[in-house]
């Protein structure tokens, strides 16, 4: 059977740190020729213009909550990655936080099944960490599963790793990545007791960065980092909020040989304390969106290297379980169809420049977790590619929200910059606000 094949003409390729005009073919899933021009000679080489538009590598999002098993209410594997696609996110990596949840080797590979069946985009699972699934852990094969997720704080059923003899037992016992959410339960339940004894259940939203302070991120943080020297583990902090905590982390190495690694989310980079007022819970994150001083020192620490990577903590609730009172309103929101536009936005603010955000969102992901042949637009690399158009506004509207829980903190929001066309292991999936109903999305692989 003859390969299919793509010409893109006319790119402005964004890759490692330079935009250059050229044209790209794509033989199957690959990329197979990169070239200033490469002429169509064959009649079954399908050609698309790109003219006038830039081509990303897929972007790679390293946190996600897709919701299924067990809450699919909010979300499941099918309507997210659909979502992912048409944002420009290729390949996400999803958290064990589901019901049941991903602590068994079982409960993993019953994960896969489902998104080998319904995902639109490229696939890995995190395994997670509890108390007492270390036996567990070690029959993870590093080389087929994106890494370790540990809550040292705010987790959801019996998740919360608090036994400090366990956690040094984790950080010595695995090679893999071990990402870890981090806030201090002690320092959130004090400053939680003394809010509810002032007000009662209906907190008001605006002390929710006062209650999961940046004492409780710091706290957490500097301990795990603490943890990771002590014992040579790979760490990587999930979505720093403060900018305190970006002190903890260097500039001075190269990704690849790093040992303690930092994210940063859209929603941190986005929004301050001062939203609250407008948004009342539906920015309701943990960690906190914190004061705009903080988001000043996260952009600054993620301009210099000392975060590495840019992600979304795409978490979506239903818009009824968002307007609860504070107490029981649930933390997160959905954000991977608009977290690249959003990037965008920052782009044509002056903020950031493309080459950063395709390192950060495309680049890093892959370095960091040791993705195979993803993150760049370079030949043999599998063809995930993004199309963008930095001159076609479009609204954030309820129509065009893909969640499935058919709300977005940026509704109403006008973006610059629009997706026109997703490519996936070379087959074009998404186009103009389109999905073109093609399955071709594959389980991630680890060059372990």
């Amino acid at each position: 059977m003859k390969l299919k094949r793509t010409l893109i003409k006319n790119a402005k390729i964004v890759n490692e740190g330079t935009i250059f005009n050229g044209d790209i073919l794509i033989e199957g899933e690959f990329i197979k020729r990169i070239a200033k021009s490469i002429s169509a000679k064959s009649a079954d080489v399908r050609v698309i213009d790109a003219e006038g538009q830039h081509v990303l590598p897929g972007a790679m999002d390293d946190q996600v909550h897709f919701r299924e098993p067990g809450l699919t209410h909010k979300a499941n594997i099918e309507t997210e990655s659909k979502a992912a696609i048409a944002g420009g996110i290729t390949s996400f990596i999803e958290m064990p936080n589901t019901n049941p949840q991903t602590t068994t080797i079982e409960k993993l590979n019953e994960k896969f099944k489902i998104a080998e069946k319904t995902s639109s985009a490229n696939y890995s699972f995190m395994f997670g960490g509890t108390n007492d699934n270390l036996d567990e852990i070690l029959k993870v094969d590093e080389t087929a599963v994106a890494g370790l997720k540990l809550f040292l704080g705010s987790s959801t059923g019996n998740m919360l790793v608090d036994d400090p003899k366990v956690l040094e037992k984790i950080f010595k016992s695995t090679n893999m990545v071990i990402s870890v959410h981090c806030e201090d339960e002690a320092t959130i339940k004090k400053n939680m007791k003394a809010h509810l004894d002032k007000y009662g259940e209906d907190i008001p939203i605006e002390k929710h960065p006062i209650i999961r302070s940046e004492e409780a991120c710091y706290l957490s943080s500097s301990q795990a980092i603490e943890l990771a020297k002590k014992t040579g583990a790979r760490l990587h902090v999930f979505h720093l909020s403060t900018g305190k905590e970006t002190n903890l982390f260097t500039n001075k190495i190269p990704l690849k040989d790093k040992k303690i690694t930092a994210e940063v989310c859209i929603h941190h980079l986005w929004f301050s304390d001062e939203d609250y007022k407008k948004k009342g819970t539906l920015i309701k994150w943990n960690p906190a969106v914190k004061t705009k001083n903080d988001r000043e020192q996260l952009w600054e620490a993620l301009l210099d290297d000392r975060i590495d990577v840019i992600a979304t903590d795409h978490a979506p609730h239903t818009m009824e379980e968002k307007k609860n009172v504070y107490t029981k309103a649930p933390s997160g929101g959905p954000l991977v169809q608009h977290a690249l536009p959003a990037m965008l936005e920052m782009f044509h603010k002056g903020k950031i420049s493309i080459e950063k955000i395709v390192e950060k969102m495309c680049h890093n992901p892959a370095i960091l977790f040791q993705v195979e042949r993803r993150g760049y637009i370079k030949e043999g690399y599998y063809a995930d590619l993004v199309f963008v158009d930095l001159n076609s506004p479009w609204t954030v509207k309820k129509e065009n929200i893909l969640y499935k829980c058919g709300w977005s903190p940026f509704e109403g929001s006008t973006f610059k910059s629009r997706i026109t066309h997703t490519f996936l292991n070379g087959t074009l999936v998404y186009r103009n606000f389109k999905f073109l109903n093609v399955k071709s999305a594959k389980r991630l692989t680890f060059n372990r």
